[in-house]
Parts: C-alpha cells; structure tokens; sequence
C-alpha cells in the first residue's frame, strides 16, 4: 500500500493500532458496520459498511511494514480507500484483545512464510492467542505455598518458532530467579505449543453411568505401545472466540452426538507443564445415557473414528485404581467424580 489509508472497525481500535507499531488521526465514516464478529480471528470474518445513519470511527494513517503483512495474511484490501472491511458474515461485537493478540502472532510468524501459509495456521494462531489471555487471568498456581513472582523475575533473551504446523514448537532463551535470590544462567527451552483444551466426562446420574471414547492415537504407537486405541473422554481445542464450556458442549456434539445440561468444574491442570504448552480444563457434564446411546462418532473433515462405550460410574473407578486408564485425564477427573458424585447429586437435588 502506498499513501495514506483509512482504518475503520477494530482495525482502528488503540490495541490493533499498538501491535501494527501505527499512529493517526482520528476520523469517522457515515454510515454503521454490520457483522464482523470474528474480525481479526478469521481471514473473511471483516464487517461491511452499510451506508444511512451513524458514524464509523475510523483512523487515518501511513502503512508501514506491519500492516502490509498484516493485511495480506487477513485478505484485506481497501475498498475506497478504507482498510478493515469485509463480507460481515457473522453478528456480533468483535474481541479486540483476542484479535490484538492473534496480530502479535501473525507479526511473529518467519518473515519468509508467505502470506497464505501464514493464513492457513489462522485457526492455531487464534487457540494459542486465546489460550494466552486466559493464561494472564490465572488462577495462580501453588495458593499461599509458592511465592507469588514478579515479571522481572523472567528474562527473555531471545525467541524464535522453530516449527510451525497444526502445533508449533517455540524455542526460548531465558533466564529466571532462583530460590536463592540470584538468576539462573542463559538456558535454552522448548515448548511444544499447542493452546488450552477442555475435557468433558459425560455422566448420568440417574443411571450413574459414564460415556467413555474410544480411538487411535499416534502417540502411543510411536512409543511402541501395542495399544494405540485409548479409552479417553471427549476433548477437544478451545477454538478462538469461544468460551470454554462452549467448546466442551460443541465437542460432546461432535465427538459422542450428545447434548449436554449442567456442567461441573473437576481439576484444571497442566498435564506436562516441562515441555507442553497445554492447559485442561476438565468437567464433568450431566447428560442423558441410555443403552444404545454408544454410536460411532467424529468429524469426517478431521478423519475421526470415535467409538463410544457405556461403563457403570463404579466400574470406571475401579479400572482407574486397577491401572486400566492409561490416558491421564481421564483417570483424574474418574477420581475426581468417584469422590464428589454424591455432592453433586445433592446439588442436583437426587440425594
């Protein structure tokens, strides 16, 4: 882009405007922006300009390197002179901090990546970006027991992706405080990155019985295990721009074609917090489960073959004590309600 452009929408938002390193003058346009809920998380999710009534705010400014970049990977380009608008598909109020911080990511990306391949790890971009801003909110590990640190007592020295896919791996080069007051040398750290995901036990109170899944998982063959079809429960990636027990819900539907009522929060955690850049959300979800609900389920556009099994609640507890859950959540959040299923009967008002 050559000359000065006018931004409108979120685009012109102070937190879009910070990441793109862009200064302005303030402007307005007539007329109001319809859509654009997913402006800045999806690469057509932009509001369109409808002309009547009302002002648009907007911003007047010079492109620079940044928002070029941007711009391409997000398919943007000025209609009369405005950046930031679209086809508008979806209602609703656009994010600003998740679109800010998914901006901070495309930045990020190897300069040498081409637009579109940039494009296409959008979706990963908005997890991690996502994942991020709950990670700020906490809650703060260890309560009263760890000392509660300062930014300061983190310094990054340098920070590159080393791989980019469906994850990423993010190498660091960092030092960090001691317990004995002092810092660490430089050292090098990787972190496989790959977004918060949530967990969800379906279970019947009435019939006090659980929905298991059943399916391949690679990882277990790479490590030879003559059993890569794990028992798990139904799990899946939080998706950008939605909550967390939106996601639990929309993988029950995906995963186990299950509805589910009442959600209860088990242990959220860091399953393998030296490596892994993953936070769980586990819950345990009341749903309707009667004989013949098991099915095959998944998504074909992802290659799912998800089979569902019915276990008695106290069959489940009895396979996590006798080792029989080799997949980690699952065998916590099986405890989790073998101690609190009576709790949250009462809750339910079933005692």
């Amino acid at each position: 882009m050559t000359g000065s452009v006018l931004l409108a929408g979120i685009l012109a938002d102070a937190r879009l405007l910070e990441v793109l390193g862009l200064t302005g003058v303030p402007q307005s346009l007539p007329g109001r922006l319809a859509g654009g809920a997913r402006a800045g998380i999806d690469r057509n999710g932009w509001p369109r300009l409808v002309p009547g009534q009302g002002t648009v705010a907007a911003m007047r400014v010079l492109p620079n390197p940044a928002l070029d970049r941007y711009a391409r990977v997000m398919g943007l380009v000025p209609q009369d002179d405005v950046l930031g608008l679209g086809a508008g598909a979806a209602e609703g109020e656009p994010q600003a901090d998740l679109a800010a911080a998914i901006a901070r990511h495309v930045l990020a990306a190897p300069a040498d990546l081409p637009a579109d391949a940039v494009a296409r790890r959008l979706p990963a971009m908005g997890v991690l970006a996502a994942s991020e801003l709950r990670g700020v909110q906490g809650p703060y590990s260890g309560g009263s027991l760890v000392e509660r640190r300062e930014p300061q007592d983190v310094q990054i020295v340098g920070q590159e992706e080393a791989y980019s896919g469906f994850f990423a791996v993010k190498v660091s080069q960092l030092r960090h405080r001691t317990h004995d007051g002092g810092m660490t040398p430089t050292v090098r750290r990787e972190v496989l990155a790959s977004g918060d995901a949530v967990v969800l036990l379906p279970w019947d109170p009435v019939r006090d019985r659980v929905l298991l899944i059943e399916q391949f998982r690679t990882a277990p063959l790479l490590r030879h295990d003559p059993q890569p079809w794990l028992l798990e429960t139904v799990a899946g990636r939080i998706d950008a721009g939605e909550t967390v027990e939106e996601a639990a819900r929309r993988e029950a539907r995906e995963e186990a074609n299950l509805s589910v009522t009442r959600m209860f929060p088990a242990i959220h955690h860091y399953p393998s917090p030296g490596v892994l850049g993953e936070y769980l959300y586990l819950y345990v979800g009341i749903a309707d489960l009667p004989d013949g609900v098991e099915g095959v389920h998944g998504l074909e556009s992802e290659a799912e073959d998800i089979r569902g099994h019915l276990v008695d609640r106290a069959d489940l507890t009895r396979m996590a004590m006798e080792g029989q859950l080799t997949n980690g959540p699952l065998a916590m959040i099986a405890l989790w309600l073998d101690r609190r299923h009576e709790a949250i009967r009462a809750e339910l008002g079933m005692a």
